[in-house]
């Protein structure tokens, strides 16, 4: 199997290129070698390493930043993305695309299932939606759409390192409480990219996420717990619930996006496994 992986720097990039299945060719790139926003570029790569399957990992994800450069955030998850489904299409190529729970406008309460109706509450996510949009239209029988969420990895900066850093360098902390979805290890969302792509019959819309439901003050008082507990912190903080509208940001965020994974975990013929024991393994990664 020859994969390409596009938007290398990141976090799930990062884990997919250290999981490659034996005996398959897996070529992957970043921004700098390979910018999505050119047409150009894309089908140069194409044609160079002809591959079977691209994994579209690159993004514009400065949540609050795109609320001010919405220009820059459609360039490259709309634009950006059309140019890789029109190459892929030409050459017959599975695109798998990652997307993002900020789809959701948070209004549910039961898990979001792939066919929910998307309305998107900030530029990020409407410009994530319409670059799904665009997949969905041009390759609608050889793509696959994955949307996540609360993503985090032992590479990069994420939500579970700065929580870490706090802990060690303030008396206490407040962590919103009102947001509440499930956190996600890259780890665990490559081993599903890779099982999907060993099928090359599957398409479509899939969720994925570790199982379990948290708010973002469940999950920092995890990771403090067990920071501790693994000898990565030397001290405990208190850590406060705060409401949404203590810590005003420019984007609007869902306040429930649990996703509802039944038909990824159908597909892969794999299981999520609880983000509590995925951060821990994690937490053992950072050791």
């Amino acid at each position: 199997m020859r994969i390409l992986v596009v938007g290398k720097s990141g976090q799930l990039a990062w884990e997919l290129g250290r999981s490659i299945p034996a005996g398959w060719q897996v070529t992957t790139r970043g921004h700098d070698e390979l910018d999505i926003r050119s047409a150009e570029q894309i089908r140069e790569h194409i044609a160079r390493y002809d591959p079977q399957v691209v994994i579209n990992c690159a993004a514009y994800t400065a949540v609050d930043k795109a609320e001010s450069d919405s220009a820059t955030a459609y360039a490259v998850n709309e634009s950006g993305v059309r140019n890789l489904a029109l190459a892929c299409r030409d050459h017959n190529v599975r695109l798998f695309h990652i997307s993002t729970d900020f789809v959701f406008d948070g209004r549910a309460n039961q898990p979001y299932a792939p066919d929910a109706v998307a309305n998107p509450l900030s530029v990020y996510g409407a410009s994530k939606w319409a670059g799904e949009q665009l997949v969905s239209q041009l390759l609608p029988q050889s793509s696959v759409i994955v949307r996540t969420s609360w993503v985090y990895s032992s590479h990069g900066n994420n939500f579970v390192k700065t929580i870490l850093r706090l802990v060690k360098e303030k008396p206490q902390i407040g962590v919103v409480a009102d947001q509440i979805g499930s956190p996600t290890w890259a780890k665990g969302l490559a081993d599903w990219l890779w099982a999907i792509a060993a099928k090359p019959d599957i398409s479509g819309v899939f969720h994925w996420s570790d199982a379990g439901v948290a708010s973002w003050y469940d999950f920092a008082v995890a990771i403090q717990e067990l920071g501790y507990e693994k000898g990565l912190l030397g001290k405990t903080v208190p850590i406060n619930p705060i409401p949404t509208t203590a810590y005003p940001v420019p984007a609007c965020r869902p306040k429930y996006s649990v996703l509802d994974k039944r038909s990824a975990e159908n597909a892969a013929g794999i299981k999520s496994v609880h983000w509590r024991q995925q951060l821990a393994r994690m937490l053992d990664e950072l050791k």
